[in-house]
């Protein structure tokens, strides 16, 4: 055990410990469970219903941590409704989109009243009963509306509260503090300090002008009613990351984790070194259990994702125009909002977006690659004692294109799989939902490059009309060539040949001469840098340019284009082994500022398991 986290374990045992009561609790001890493990239950549900208590128990019947003393942390939220919290989103929503995740993005929209403080389970139900009294007391008073003036920093934005009506609010903040520091035994501080409502926090300062140009789009008038809500988190895994998981993963070995879609996991960057490249050790919220589980099942996920909402008290001001007849969206604990009408602040969002998007780049690796699924010496498994290529194998390619030269080349030169042959239509016809136009399409002169730009051109149903420009220079940083020599590419002709539509007019920016073997890193992204200028200044026009390189190219061409320095070069091959096949970036130009900015692409991210060769004789038959 950790010393910190031991520490805090005496800290609580030693703690002086009271009593309290909950109608709950009684049907959950008639059931036959401790009366620790009860009050346990029922705060890590909410206190909500004895149902749910019962399914936290038995889901947590192997969470080695069950039996340990530590308390909820607790805080005390003014959070907005209606008109206004939909508003909120809307801007949540299109400033992730636009300039990626900030600090804000982690927790709903609020104005801190209480900061987090620690409760014992038995006493919750005091903080319950407070928050009732303060209330009742406050409500007459509470301001009709609150008025808010928009703030903005390099690293901050958000609503201040105008100081009369603040005062209010830190007087409901201290009486509430008050009250359950007697009642519940504990010791909470009222936040004193200036009341906000952040926007956006940590983020890139040259994204500051974009979002406060969204956030302008936002009329804090909105009609808006105020919910001061209690919430409480497991404060042992207060600065852990959340993941959320997409699939669900049976475990393999006993040191795995069981994991199901929707499950909540609680990852320690700090205790990653014992995980193997593309697994993580966490702690599942559901279960409490503890084990590795495959990375690229999981999603990032917000912190207040698995934070416990457990009464709120609603100032009903009879002035307000929002009204309980109208309908509220659904809204997550993380704050998104689902089934929300296109409103007018969208409608300004998208008119803005519009009018500072003059083109994209959107920078995409290669789909699976043949020896990536049977090794370097596939070719060798597909030929025939007089030298002609049959498949092996369903996810070979059923056929290779002619070289005038060997077929050994293709050892150099990898074709896409089968595989990957639909993964970059897949991605295409995506690209196609989402109505994305792409006006130009650069490739590196591998082949693979050229196949995934072929599929995805033929899922846009832009085959035959945008044309392939093969671009040496996008090819990947040649230190990585296994043969320590620059392949034999397809020729133009030889592509042309084979049916790919390759723009013959292109002539690259960077010839194939000029390729060295094991350049240096500097080197090569300096040559990254240099081609993707030469991109941008060669399609002034509106639209996507979609540009098909390696995992290698993600990092240089885009932070280039973006004007972020390049990645240090002793964890540039760490990150690149994370980027998947269809791996993307995607960049949008900023006219007025001239400059682009890194936002969120277009179109999902691909995920899909690994499939083994089957043999059924050794598999089925043996004994």
């Amino acid at each position: 055990m950790a010393v910190a986290e031991a520490q805090l374990y005496s800290k609580v045992s030693n703690k002086p410990r009271g009593r309290g009561t909950s109608a709950l609790l009684e049907p959950l001890l008639a059931k036959g469970f401790p009366a620790h493990l009860a009050q346990k239950a029922l705060v890590a549900t909410g206190q909500k219903t004895v149902e749910d208590a019962v399914k936290w128990l038995h889901s947590h019947c192997n969470d080695p941590s069950l039996d340990d003393p530590i308390p909820q942390e607790y805080a005390l939220y003014l959070c907005p409704r209606g008109r206004l919290h939909s508003r909120l989103q809307d801007f949540w929503r299109e400033s992730k989109r636009q300039c990626g995740k900030n600090r804000a993005h982690e927790v709903f929209p609020h104005v801190t009243l209480c900061d987090f403080f620690t409760c014992e389970d038995q006493k919750v139900e005091f903080l319950y009963d407070v928050l009732k009294k303060v209330g009742d007391s406050f409500c007459q008073i509470f301001p009709p509306s609150i008025f808010l003036t928009l703030h903005a920093s390099p690293s901050y934005l958000g609503f201040f509260i105008d100081d009369s009506q603040a005062n209010i609010l830190k007087d409901f903040a201290v009486a509430f503090s008050t009250e359950a520091s007697a009642l519940a035994d504990c010791h909470v501080k009222p936040s004193l300090k200036q009341f906000h409502l952040t926007l956006a926090h940590r983020f890139y300062p040259h994204h500051q002008k974009t979002l406060e140009q969204l956030a302008k789009c936002i009329n804090p008038g909105e009609p808006c009613q105020w919910v001061a809500a209690l919430y409480s988190r497991d404060m042992r895994f207060v600065h852990y990351q959340r993941l959320r998981a997409l699939f669900q993963y049976k475990p393999q070995n006993i040191d795995e984790l069981m994991i199901n879609p929707g499950d909540l996991i609680y990852v320690d960057p700090r205790q990653q070194s014992e995980a193997g490249e593309g697994w993580v050790v966490g702690t599942s919220h559901r279960t409490g259990c503890r084990g590795f589980l495959p990375e690229n099942y999981t999603e990032r996920a917000h912190e207040s994702d698995t934070w416990v909402k457990h009464r709120e008290y609603v100032f009903d001001t009879a002035s307000r125009s929002f009204t309980k007849t109208e309908k509220e969206p659904n809204v997550k604990p993380n704050g998104e909002a689902h089934n929300l009408s296109m409103s007018r602040s969208v409608t300004n969002v998208v008119t803005l977006q519009n009018a500072a998007l003059r083109r994209g780049v959107l920078v995409m690796s290669h789909g699976e690659r043949v020896d990536q699924v049977f090794g370097k010496s596939w070719l060798q498994q597909c030929l025939t004692a007089d030298g002609k290529y049959y498949r092996a194998d369903l996810n070979f390619p059923s056929s290779l294109p002619r070289q005038k030269d060997s077929m050994k080349q293709f050892e150099c030169d990898p074709p896409l799989s089968c595989c990957g042959i639909f993964q970059s239509r897949l991605i295409g016809e995506a690209l196609l939902e989402q109505e994305v136009t792409v006006s130009s399409v650069y490739s590196s002169p591998s082949l693979r490059c050229v196949q995934t730009a072929q599929h995805v051109l033929q899922g846009l149903k832009l085959n035959q009309k945008v044309r392939i420009r093969v671009e040496p220079g996008l090819f990947e940083w040649t230190k990585w060539e296994a043969s320590r020599a620059i392949p034999k590419f397809m020729t133009v002709a030889e592509l042309v040949e084979a049916s790919y539509d390759i723009d013959t007019s292109y002539r690259g920016n960077f010839p194939l001469s000029s390729l060295v073997p094991s350049e240096s890193y500097e080197d090569y992204v300096s040559r990254s840098s240099a081609v993707i200028k030469h991109i941008i200044s060669a399609c002034p026009c509106k639209g996507v340019i979609l540009i098909v390189g390696h995992g290698s190219s993600l990092a240089p061409l885009s932070r280039a284009l973006t004007g972020l320095p390049s990645r240090d070069s002793g964890d540039f091959a760490q990150m690149v082994q994370k980027i998947p096949a269809l791996g993307m970036c995607f960049c949008e130009e900023q006219k007025e500022e001239n400059k682009w900015q890194m936002v969120n692409p277009p179109v999902k991210t691909l995920t899909h398991g690994a499939n083994a060769a089957f043999n059924w004789r050794n598999t089925i038959m043996e004994d």
